[in-house]
């Protein structure tokens, strides 16, 4: 009973399929929407049952019971696949059963393509779409061999950049809001099993949704998760899909644009703004320094956490399909790359004045340390244009460097001999050379490394420095300096019109570079032989200025030797008065001058005391012990009186 009611049932769908079915496309959607309507109208029965149907009307049409008038029967059709082609009514070309998987994939994906939602919204249709996709790309795949059916291929090619399409969005759509899909399991792609969700960093969304990046770290060893191990699971089934269907570069251009808007954003944050090498030529070195002092912290977060993480989540999304992956993950952090490396670029080309070296050298460093940890992250032959760029930028600003000890040299011949230094002071040139290289030396060690023309060619090593190496590069070019400095300041003195001042001049500032020089790492670039030397020369300057100042006091003073005759009283008194007028014209001026370092100045007005003390309270004893001047002798300055006058020379106020 069942197999008759079974028969009825074939034999009412063969009725209605012949009535209805004008058209092979239409007789087919007719069979396919029974069988899936009762699991007892599978396609081969009722193809079956159709041939069957079709063979018993060809019989009658032979005994002449059917006339001209008869409906013509449908032709045989076998189950697919194995049927090749099944003849057509009316002589239409045979349909191949590749034809009916081209028009079943076309309703089926068509259905998903339609859908107003995100079709990954529902794990059921998503794993349905993706085996659409698959039967689709192997349909494609074998049309293309075949080569007998170019209008079928183009069909199932457009059908196929329709899938692709959609699938581009579904892939943008679950890398830029990944919440918005339906709910999957971890554990799968990319999942190491010890990946949890606290190990993400969220939605990864836009507009008012956090952006899972970190803050400002001292620690670079982070990692920025944007996407769950679900979430990358999903897209790199996508991935997988385009790259087998030939959209690989289609795909790896949707990554970067869906992520490339998460980088931007994420370097936003940390306060960079593109500036053009003529905006910052045209900023003010204030201005500048507030950018500096935003980008070194920026450059690191981009190149030490936030690029190492797009290559982690690129490599996940794209494993197994090289070189997509590469290509994709340049796409994405490129832009922002070489916005932080063009500034570097620029600042590395704007002047080079002096007070820009410390700035500049905190850039370099950050550069320079940065290189080693980048082979990793830009190994591939499309990400290393990157890593050249990066090391190129290096380059640049340790050349910026060097160009910046050029132009202080420059900077000091250039400092005009017009104004003297009150009271025979330290000049301001002197204080700024010595104070800013003794600042510089804080960077010893990477301005050697500048100086000998590595650029971080050790890979981010420092060079080794050795602290008893006054032939260094560096060490050359600060001596150099200091030797320009020496030639300013020795012009410098000869504005002063007292030769005795112009002495003054020349110890102070030599007391000052050698102070500066003793308490620093300048003393091991200069060397021991040099701080000799410069002690030599301002013992000369003294010496100078008490032969120009108090040699001829000490002539004036002069009595003759103790065998010679005594000099007359009243030659010792004109003696007397003109010692009073030169000791009264020298402590008019001399007390006035300055002696910055405290014990140059008390040993200065020890070495006048030794020079003038002895011969001048010789002259006062003679004048005393003489017949001819009695008790009318008039003394204005007693030894003692000269004495505290010559402790009060060179305390002038302005040290």
């Amino acid at each position: 009973m069942a197999e008759d009611g079974e028969e009825k049932l074939l034999a009412t769908v063969q009725h209605i399929v012949q009535t209805l079915g004008s058209s092979d496309t239409m007789t087919e959607d007719i069979l396919k929407v029974f069988s899936n309507y009762d699991g007892r109208l599978s396609l081969d029965k009722l193809y079956a049952a159709r041939s069957a149907a079709a063979a018993a009307g060809a019989g009658g049409a032979g005994g002449g019971g059917a006339g001209e008038h008869s409906m013509a029967p449908s032709p045989p059709r076998p189950p697919p696949p194995a049927a090749v082609a099944v003849p057509a009514a009316g002589g239409r070309p045979p349909v191949t059963s590749m034809e009916r998987t081209v028009r079943a994939l076309d309703r089926q994906i068509s259905q998903f393509v339609a859908m107003d939602r995100l079709i990954w919204a529902d794990s059921a249709d998503a794993d349905a779409f993706l085996e659409a996709v698959d039967d689709l790309v192997g349909t494609v795949q074998e049309l293309d061999a075949a080569g007998t059916n170019r209008a079928l291929l183009d069909r199932a090619d457009e059908l196929l950049s329709r899938c692709m399409a959609r699938l581009e969005d579904e892939f943008r759509a679950l890398i830029e809001r990944p919440d918005d899909a339906a709910p999957v399991v971890p554990g799968g792609f990319g999942s190491d099993g010890s990946d949890d969700e606290e190990d993400f960093g969220g939605g990864g969304g836009y507009g008012d949704e956090p952006i899972p990046i970190a803050k400002p770290v001292t620690d670079y060893d982070v990692v920025i998760d944007a996407l769950s191990p679900g979430s990358i699971a999903n897209v790199h089934q996508i991935a997988r899909r385009m790259v087998d269907a030939g959209f690989g570069r289609e795909c790896a251009e949707a990554y970067a644009a869906a992520r490339r808007s998460f980088v931007d954003e994420s370097v936003a944050r940390l306060g960079v703004r593109p500036r053009t090498a003529e905006e910052v030529h045209a900023s003010s070195w204030e201005e500048l320094e507030f950018d500096i002092a935003r980008w070194i912290p920026a450059f690191n977060m981009v190149f030490r956490i936030l690029i190492p993480s797009e290559r982690r989540l690129c490599d996940r999304v794209f494993d197994g399909l090289a070189p997509f992956g590469d290509l994709a993950f340049v796409a994405a952090v490129r832009t922002q790359a070489l916005q932080l490396i063009s500034f570097g670029d620029a600042i590395s080309s704007s002047s080079r004045a002096p007070e820009r070296l410390f700035r500049v050298v905190d850039m370099y460093e950050a550069v320079r340390d940065l290189l080693p940890d980048l082979d990793p992250v830009f190994s591939d032959p499309y990400s290393a244009a990157l890593r050249a760029e990066v090391s190129a930028v290096c380059n640049t600003l340790g050349s910026s460097i060097k160009g910046i000890f050029m132009e202080l040299e420059n900077l000091i011949r250039r400092d005009p001999a017009r104004v003297a230094a009150p009271g025979g002071g330290i000049h301001p040139i002197t204080r700024y050379v010595m104070n800013y290289l003794r600042a510089a030396c804080g960077s010893r060690q990477t301005l050697e490394e500048v100086m000998e023309g590595d650029f971080g060619a050790n890979g981010g090593a420092p060079v080794a420095v050795d602290p008893d190496r006054p032939t260094s590069s560096l060490a050359v070019h600060i001596a150099w300096i200091m030797d320009v400095l020496h030639k300013n300041l020795d012009t410098k003195s000869k504005i002063y019109r007292d030769p005795s001042l112009a002495c003054i001049f020349l110890m102070n500032n030599g007391k000052y570079i050698i102070q500066k020089v003793n308490d620093s790492e300048l003393g091991v670039l200069l060397g021991d032989e040099w701080i000799k030397q410069m002690t030599t020369r301002v013992r000369r300057w003294s010496m100078d200025y008490q032969r120009t100042t108090w040699g001829k006091v000490t002539t004036v003073l002069q009595t003759g030797g103790p065998g010679i005759g005594g000099l007359p009283a009243k030659a010792m008194l004109q003696k007397l008065r003109m010692f009073n007028t030169y000791f009264e014209e020298i402590y008019a001026a001399q007390s006035e001058w300055v002696i910055a370092d405290d014990q140059l100045r008390l040993d200065i007005r020890a070495a006048v005391a030794d020079t003038v003390m002895p011969v001048y309270a010789g002259l006062i004893a003679k004048l005393k012990s003489s017949p001819e001047t009695g008790r009318d002798l008039y003394i204005k300055y007693t030894p003692e009186n000269v004495e505290a006058h010559i402790q009060q020379l060179f305390g002038g106020a302005a040290r």
